[in-house]
Parts: structure tokens; sequence; C-alpha cells
């Protein structure tokens, strides 16, 4: 699908067709967009490869033939919603966003494999003086709005996290350390895609791969800010996560030798009487008071009793 946006009195506005400084943004191409993109914009193949290859990694390239650049970047977004305790669980990856600049026709395109609702978002946004006939500033006004969703994908977790941390301390099952994992995973994702999103900027603002301009400089080292504070977050939270699983890992081993444990004592005690009535019960000769049934029974019950003082002396049984 492609939909076409210009800027008017600082927020966005749809329009039927494509013209000077306005802003292209493509998802799931047909076969017909895909040829329009490579035709009628002479896109290079190999740039419309990579801005819909799911895998593709954040960087910034340039075509030197159509004086096109190429800046792909991760964005998060919503895997799953689940619900789980009464508790609704947002699971997060990361999908690539691709910038084209076309300078020919003065356009700036966005290309996604999958429906973005954040950049839907961003168009509706408004009091931010969005103006698509300056590329770079929507560039990095973009990339400044993807880090605000960064640092709101990290809150829900690090809000998810804190509730599933009081559902541990009142009980411990495999689900609930296994939705911990999951979280785990999101902010994992988080960070490998905030350092690529780290390296693509430098790149854009060392090698010049788009020219940004010195008004647009206070814009840039927002952005830089925003991405230090994201990734700062994301290794915080990553590593409370960890020391919340570790502990609660401890926990159910702990639970497990405990069990354990007593399980063993039991045996022990249990171990007691089948000797007695063994020895008895072969007719080994010179038993005391063999003819009384009740008297392997006596021997059985105190043995136990002293097996069991014993093992709770000892701590063996708590």
């Amino acid at each position: 699908m492609i939909t076409y946006y210009r800027s008017n009195h600082g927020a966005l506005e749809t329009i039927d067709k494509p013209e000077p400084g306005c802003w292209i943004n493509v998802y799931e191409p047909t076969e017909k967009e895909l040829g329009w993109l490579s035709q009628s914009l002479d896109i290079s193949p190999n740039f419309l490869s990579k801005a819909f290859d799911e895998e593709e990694s954040a960087h910034a390239d340039i075509d030197p033939d159509n004086d096109q650049v190429l800046v792909i970047v991760d964005c998060p977004y919503v895997v799953s919603e689940d619900c789980q305790h009464g508790k609704k669980i947002t699971q997060y990856d990361t999908l690539p966003i691709s910038f084209i600049f076309i300078p020919k026709e003065k356009y700036l395109l966005t290309l996604s494999l999958h429906h973005n609702e954040y950049l839907d978002e961003f168009a509706k946004k408004k009091g931010s003086t969005i103006d698509t006939a300056h590329p770079q500033q929507f560039l990095l006004k973009t990339l400044l709005f993807i880090c605000e969703v960064y640092l709101h994908s990290l809150r829900v977790v690090n809000r998810q996290i804190h509730e599933y941390e009081k559902l541990l301390r009142k009980r411990i099952n495999d689900s609930d350390l296994l939705v911990m994992l999951d979280f785990e995973k999101s902010l994992i994702y988080f960070t490998t895609s905030l350092q690529g999103l780290r390296a693509t900027v430098s790149h854009v603002e060392f090698k010049e791969t788009v020219h940004i301009t010195s008004a647009e400089d206070e814009l840039l080292d927002n952005v830089k800010i925003e991405i230090a504070q994201a990734s700062e977050m994301c290794n915080i939270y990553t590593d409370i996560l960890e020391g919340i699983t570790d502990a609660f890992s401890n926990v159910l081993n702990n639970n497990l030798n405990t069990t354990m444990r007593i399980l063993t004592g039991i045996t022990i005690i249990l171990a007691m009487p089948t000797i007695i009535f063994s020895f008895y019960g072969m007719n080994v000769a010179g038993l005391p008071l063999a003819e009384l049934w009740w008297y392997p029974v006596l021997m059985a019950v105190i043995l136990c009793v002293i097996v069991f003082l014993v093992l709770k002396y000892t701590r063996i049984l708590k």
C-alpha cells in the first residue's frame, strides 16, 4: 500500500498523488507498486531488496548513480498481546524501516515490509511542525519519534516485569518464568536495534550520507541524547530482569532441594520397619520375644522415632 503526505501548517495531510516535497509511505507493496517504485522513481533493485528485507540490519547507504540515499533503522513493534492471570502481556520485536531520499523529484520515502502503526501515529501527530519539504529534518524528527517509541515500549516492558515479580513472590511456577524469558527476549531485540540505530546516526553525522545543516544540529543532538537514554534504560532493565530471574531460579532450586531432602528422610524412616520385620519374618534364631507379635511393631516404632529425632537434629528434616 502506498500513501502520500504533504505538510500543511506543521501537520500532515494525505494527497492523491505524489508531488515535489512530499512523503511517500509504502508498506506491504504489491508487484505493481514495486514496479512503480523501480521504474517511475528509478530506485535501484538493490535498495528495494534491502528495504523489504526483514533481517536487514540498520545502516546508511548511497547510490552515486542516482544520488539516492538509503537509511535503514529498526523500530519496535508488538509481536503479540496475550492475557495471563488477568494481566495483559505485550511482547516486542523490532522491524526495519527504510528511508530513501530521491533528490531529483524531492521525494522522501519510508518503506516497510509490514504495516507499522507507529508511522501512522507519527503522521497524525500534531504540533510537531513537520515539514516534508525538508527531508533531512523530516528524517531526524522521525528518528526522534522512533526513540520515543523505544522509551515507551521499554516502560511497558519494565511495568510488566514488576507486575510479574509481584506474582512470583506469591507463587513460583514454570509458566511465569517463561514469561520473564519473553521479556528478556524483547530487551535483547531492543538492545541490538538501539546499537544499530546509534551507529547509523553516527554514520549519517560523520560520513555526510545525509547532508545535515547547522540548523538541524540541535535536532540531531536530541536524537543522540534520546538514543543514549533508551540504551541506558534498556541495559538497566536487562540487568534487573536477569537479577530477578536468577533469584527466583535459585528459589526453585532450593525448593526442589528441600523436597528431595524431605523425601530422602521419609525413605530412611520407612526403611526401619522393613528391616525389623524382615528379620522377624525370616524366622532368624535367637531374636528376642519372637513369639510376641507386638514386640517387633514396638521396636519398629521406637526405631522410627529415634531416626526421626536424629534427622531432625542434623537438620536433614526441618
